[in-house]
């Protein structure tokens, strides 16, 4: 998986920097922005790090130690940039799923009929939430957000904003007439229910052979359509 840390690194001036400031300050200033940017790729690659590290042994298992170690640094780096491990992976699963659904989302925006849009938002919904790193997120997430915030901000990055961005898609669709709904958002939660019938549960409990992701999203846009859609 792509990390979604590993972006360039962008510093936004107001006003001319030459004029605000003395020349003599400039060597100073630009070292700063590259001691910025230094910290941002030490942190990127503590979250990388740590990612790889909860996937192979789970979350409790994982410590701050294996991490560093996977790391080649000191467990007082490590804490200098997040105080616990709790800190550390509700950092990194918040971002791997934000910058995993992307693309996803985008899916909303494409070309085409509704039936095809959906279809190919199906398609890489279900590669999405099949993953096995998203899979072992959502097990730890289940067994450990009653203990903290991290359920709750697990579910808004991942099955709400799945759900927003559905909602408000069908809300569009049928404005343009394609579709006949009462509530967009309770179409958004059927949508989601038949795609992910058959396919996404048992996959949670370590199943593998089981339904087949193209045909559930095919029959998935079917049943919809055959509900909701204006003949």
């Amino acid at each position: 998986m792509r990390h979604p840390y590993n972006r360039t690194v962008r510093f936004c001036y107001k006003g001319d920097l030459r004029r605000s400031r003395p020349k003599s300050s400039l060597p100073i200033t630009n070292g700063r922005f590259r001691m910025r940017a230094k910290t941002d790729e030490k942190r990127n690659a503590i979250i990388e790090a740590a990612l790889a590290v909860f996937e192979e042994v789970g979350y409790q298992r994982a410590s701050m130690a294996m991490i560093s170690a996977r790391l080649g640094g000191s467990k007082a780096t490590l804490y200098g940039y997040f105080q616990s491990k709790e800190l550390l992976f509700a950092t990194a699963v918040t971002s791997a799923l934000e910058e995993a659904g992307d693309e996803t989302m985008a899916a909303l925006a494409s070309e085409g009929d509704i039936a095809s849009v959906l279809r190919r938002y199906g398609r890489l919904y279900l590669d999405l939430v099949t993953r096995p790193e998203i899979l072992a997120i959502l097990r730890t997430v289940l067994s450990e957000g009653q203990n903290s915030t991290l359920g709750r901000e697990v579910y808004a990055l991942g099955p709400q904003r799945g759900i927003t961005g559905l909602t408000e898609f069908l809300k569009a669709r049928a404005a343009a007439g394609e579709i006949d709904l009462a509530s967009p958002e309770v179409a958004a939660q059927h949508f989601k229910g038949l795609l992910e019938a058959g396919v996404t549960e048992p996959r949670l409990f370590g199943l593998t052979d089981i339904r087949d992701k193209r045909e559930a999203v095919d029959t998935a846009v079917a049943a919809f359509m055959r509900i909701y859609g204006r003949s």
